[in-house]
């Protein structure tokens, strides 16, 4: 029998969300981030993610409203971390060439690192988007990675460097590509190919290789002298 005056674990809990409501929230979205990523929005459990959690049940719900208004949170939370750290680049104080290698390198190796991210966004193409249309958050996150891309392209171009007729959009879904496929279809490549590529040497080697393929297409084929 509880002791009259002992708080319950819902009480415990509740006060540990008024005294740090971002650390909740936090720890929640993290825990929601392996469990969506591994188990998709119809496989994640809400009681196994409370179960991990500092909070119950009913206080994820009173955060994040519903089952999938916190799918949508991690969602936003997965791409305001890789577009904080691109952000984080300073690419603006690098000469453009230095600022396209550390972007491609950066993307590359965020995703290998990242996973989930990977995971999380093949889901939601599953879902056709359908999350993702409904977050501004998202949108204006992705425009911007577009406009620190073409930045770059027009410093570059602007130096010499850089052919005319680039597309950012196009560049990026190229980065995005060479990227992600390196996580995405892992598994399948490596049971059919070995896994030398997925090795720390193999993976440092593509991450070299990815921005030089890139400047090899971006790059003017003779180079204005002094640029």
């Amino acid at each position: 029998m509880m002791k009259q005056g002992a708080a319950t674990k819902e009480e415990k809990q509740v006060r540990q969300a008024k005294r740090d409501p971002e650390g909740v929230r936090r720890d929640i979205l993290a825990v929601a981030m392996e469990e969506f990523s591994q188990n998709g929005l119809s496989g994640a459990r809400i009681d196994e993610i409370a179960a991990r959690t500092r909070t119950s049940k009913r206080m994820i719900y009173y955060y994040f409203g519903d089952k999938e208004g916190l799918y949508q949170r991690v969602l936003e939370e997965a791409y305001a971390e890789v577009r904080g750290g691109e952000s984080e680049l300073e690419l603006d104080g690098l000469d453009p060439v230095a600022a396209l290698v550390k972007l491609c390198r950066y993307t590359f190796d965020h995703h290998r690192r990242n996973p989930s991210f990977i995971r999380m966004v093949m889901i939601e193409n599953i879902h056709h988007g359908r999350h993702m249309q409904l977050s501004e958050n998202i949108r204006g996150l992705n425009r911007l990675a577009i406009e620190s891309l073409e930045a770059v392209l027009k410093r570059g171009q602007e130096a010499g460097l850089f052919r005319e007729g680039l597309n950012p959009l196009e560049l990026h879904w190229q980065i995005s590509a060479l990227s992600f496929f390196n996580v995405s279809n892992a598994a399948t490549f490596s049971f059919i190919f070995g896994d030398a590529l997925f090795m720390p040497d193999g993976q440092e080697t593509l991450s070299s290789h990815v921005a030089d393929m890139v400047l090899r297409y971006v790059r003017v084929e003779h180079p204005r002298p002094g640029a």
